[in-house]
């Protein structure tokens, strides 16, 4: 049968106990002798699966409060002897081994359990996994006789083709399931190095260092002033989350990862609506960075990733018109995140738009009631911010690139004005809503705002000039007072068209890097206008 091998014995192990009872059942139906251990054996003998417990196969109990229980001969022998060996035969027969074909196994949830802020370091190692990993190991090595399956998502494919192939898997899908096994085993590992690591004095990971063969493979050690983000070798671990129903266009697949210990996007709840889409996680996470950037209440609306409009106010309801009355037009199909709870007033105007997503850390029960008057609508809860000091990694042909985030804040004592004109108290707190709202317009970046909203946003130009313009047409057409703006720039004016286009538009204040050949000549031209200027000393570039 070209190397296809009947799946006649399996051993079910599992803690993530989803769709375990329907394979079982389809196992079952198939002819398979399941055997099973401790919760999952009950749960299967409960569900009306017939099960054999390890502990008949082994001759010894469960013990130890269930820390040794598959960690025998007659487990690791069956999973590991070579079927086309006489020896190997002959020694089975002898210590009455019977060979096991199937080998369903899932992991103690140490990275979901780490996750928890008041994890203590008792309950991360009592939930580190042993007899887990070591049955995944053995059984993997022998890919040639055994099947492993270590995720719930495997299991209708591997039902159909051992439908497809009367009981049996192919050796292509032995060998597959073998290496996602192993990447399996070696994510778990680096969680746990990872996690231990962390607790860990900065003198006994120094101690260390002679013995760890690679070399900041799993945790960084160097001398104080080493950058311990741009290590010389990296593991970035990635626990699958879902399937996402495709990339940014149909003919593109896409899934959702989980980075380190999640949070964020990877550990929000959907409370409402169709499923998320990659282009929706994408603009998503642009919003939800945006509006926490901010201590105030903060609503802003994303479209393509990038501000169509952002509000602050003393109600959500306020700030919502005011990011709305940026850009109503944008809006429409748009990303709305909050960061404060959000109530019935403030759902009612938002609904009244075609709006694609809905972020907020939570939400009141009538606001909910709204919003479930849209099928379509996603609504999504933050449950846990993700670490803001957590790496960025991209892709590039060939390779990765690897930064810290862009958590800079500017403070009005940061800023240096450079013109003669000082800005008032108030045209400070437009620059730097202005300024924080930048940092997240692709570039170039133009953004017009006064204290409390956006009034115009250039995004993504090759030519600043051009985002100066589309920042001043959005005011223009929906009515917003530019005279009021403060106009931000992402990096600093290479000439001083900038600040005469500013001008024209009645622009009083700018804030803008500095750091030019022509600095001297757009702080002359800001002059003649009796704009006043602040540099900043720090670029937001983003691509």
């Amino acid at each position: 049968m070209n190397g296809i091998r009947k799946i006649e014995r399996a051993l079910i192990s599992v803690s993530d106990k989803y769709g375990v009872v329907e394979f079982a059942k389809e196992l079952e139906s198939l002819g398979v002798t399941i055997i099973s251990t401790g919760g999952t054996a009950r749960d299967l003998r409960n569900a009306g699966v017939s099960v054999t417990d390890v502990s008949n196969v082994t001759g010894f109990p469960e013990m130890m409060d269930g820390r040794v229980k598959t960690l025998h001969p007659k487990i690791h022998g069956a999973f590991l002897a070579l079927r086309d060996d006489e020896a190997h035969v002959a020694s089975m027969e002898e210590h009455g081994i019977e060979p096991i074909d199937l080998v369903v196994v899932n992991l103690y949830p140490f990275e979901q359990t780490i996750s928890r802020e008041d994890v203590s370091l008792e309950e991360a190692i009592e939930n580190i996994d042993i007899g887990g990993p070591a049955m995944i190991r053995s059984a993997s090595k022998n890919w040639h006789s055994v099947a492993v399956v270590t995720d719930p998502a495997l299991y209708e494919d591997v039902i159909a083709e051992m439908k497809e192939n009367e009981g049996g898997l192919s050796p292509e899908t032995r060998r597959r399931l073998a290496v996602l096994a192993y990447t399996r085993t070696a994510s778990y590992d680096l969680a746990i190095s990872s996690y231990l690591a962390s607790q860990l004095a900065e003198n006994e990971l120094a101690a260390l260092e002679p013995l760890n063969p690679l070399r900041n493979h799993f945790f960084t050690m160097g001398e104080p002033d080493d950058d311990p983000a741009m290590s010389e070798d990296r593991s970035i671990e990635l626990a699958k989350v879902m399937d996402l129903r495709y990339g940014e266009n149909p003919h593109q697949s896409a899934a959702l990862y989980r980075s380190g210990t999640g949070g964020g996007l990877t550990d929000a709840e959907q409370l409402l609506g169709k499923e998320m889409s990659y282009n929706n996680y994408l603009d998503s996470d642009a919003a939800w960075g945006l509006v926490s950037d901010f201590a105030e209440r903060t609503v802003a609306i994303i479209k393509h990733t990038n501000p169509s409009g952002v509000g602050l106010g003393e109600t959500n309801l306020d700030a919502y018109r005011r990011a709305l009355s940026t850009d109503p037009v944008s809006a429409f199909g748009g990303i709305v995140a909050f960061n404060r709870m959000v109530d019935r007033t403030v759902a009612e105007s938002v609904i009244e738009v075609f709006t694609e997503v809905i972020i907020a850390p939570d939400y009141d029960d009538d606001a909910i009631e709204v919003f479930a008057s849209k099928k379509n609508l996603r609504v999504i809860r933050i449950n846990r911010p993700s670490d803001s000091e957590e790496l960025q990694v991209r892709q590039i042909d060939g390779g990765f690139l690897i930064q810290s985030r862009d958590v800079d804040e500017m403070t009005r004592e940061s800023l240096k004005v450079v013109t003669k004109r000082q800005p008032t108290d108030s045209e400070v707190n437009a620059m730097l809503m202005a300024w924080k709202v930048c940092k997240h317009v692709k570039s170039n970046a133009i953004v017009l705002a006064d204290e409390f909203q956006t009034i115009g946003v250039g995004a993504g130009q090759m030519n600043r000039v051009d985002s100066v313009r589309i920042a001043a047409t959005r005011a223009e057409r929906f009515s917003l007072d530019t005279a009021k703006a403060a106009l931000a720039s992402d990096a600093f004016f290479p000439f001083r068209d900038n600040v005469d286009e500013a001008a024209a538009l009645g622009v009083k204040v700018i804030i803008q890097p500095g750091g030019s050949l022509r600095d001297e000549e757009c702080i002359a031209a800001a002059d003649e206008h009796g704009i006043a200027m602040a540099f900043t000393g720090v670029r937001h570039f983003r691509h």
